[in-house]
């Protein structure tokens, strides 16, 4: 009942040009599944479902219809302030997730007062196999672990992967560089030794270069180091 519901306050909120920008920046998914309902809109949806006893039932049927209700989805749990609920629900659901952009999104702000509890399974999801999977786990480490609860043997897990998947590389590729802009003397062997494959190795030095937080300095030797 409440996902006929959601459905139908979806296509209220509809921008039809926004849905087909959207939908051309997000290849992996059909067309006609995006409705078209901008960011803000759904984040202030998220949060007033929340606050339903029912949201469980939108939560629990899965395959969702449309890309919306993925991303409103993913809002939802990003909201969720009960740390092991969040958890198994994140679990649920990642299975089902099929693009870039649902997965960026689902970032639960209650896993930063857990982080050291969510090391095993972040480590448990970059090991899966699954596309959207390995990038969600790889996307917790860039945003959890690079500042006071970094550690220099975290980025090993990273770079030790391999894939043949394309967002999953690109992820990598964003890690190593907001990695060399907040722990560069840690990061820069990594580049230095090689110690990625080529494209994501390139790709990391270019997403560095792009980054204001990285000196002019630290800009021309990483340039150095590109594989050419």
């Amino acid at each position: 009942m409440i996902t006929d519901e959601i459905i139908e306050e979806l296509y209220k909120k509809q921008d039809i040009k926004y849905r087909d920008f959207q939908a051309k920046l997000i290849p992996t998914i059909e067309a006609d599944t995006v409705i078209g309902v901008r960011t803000p809109e759904l984040r202030k949806y998220a949060k007033e479902l929340l606050k339903r006893e029912d949201v469980s039932a939108f939560l629990g049927e899965l395959p969702h219809k449309h890309f919306d209700e993925n991303q409103l989805h993913a809002f939802i749990l990003s909201g969720m302030k009960n740390y092991d609920k969040c958890l198994r629900e994140v679990e649920r659901f990642l299975p089902y997730v099929d693009n870039w952009a649902t997965c960026d999104q689902m970032s639960p702000k209650v896993f930063k007062k857990h982080r050291p509890e969510l090391l095993d399974d972040i480590k448990r999801w970059i090991h899966s196999g699954e596309t959207y999977t390995v990038r969600f786990g790889v996307g917790m480490m860039m945003e959890h672990f690079l500042d006071e609860d970094f550690s220099p043997e975290y980025p090993d897990w990273i770079a030790e992967l391999r894939s043949e998947e394309y967002y999953v590389n690109m992820m990598i590729a964003w890690y190593f560089a907001t990695a060399l802009a907040k722990q560069y003397e840690t990061i820069v062997p990594y580049i230095e030794e090689k110690r990625l494959d080529v494209w994501t190795h390139n790709k990391t030095i270019q997403k560095a270069v792009e980054s204001y937080r990285i000196s002019d300095e630290q800009k021309e030797y990483l340039k150095s180091l590109k594989i050419k």
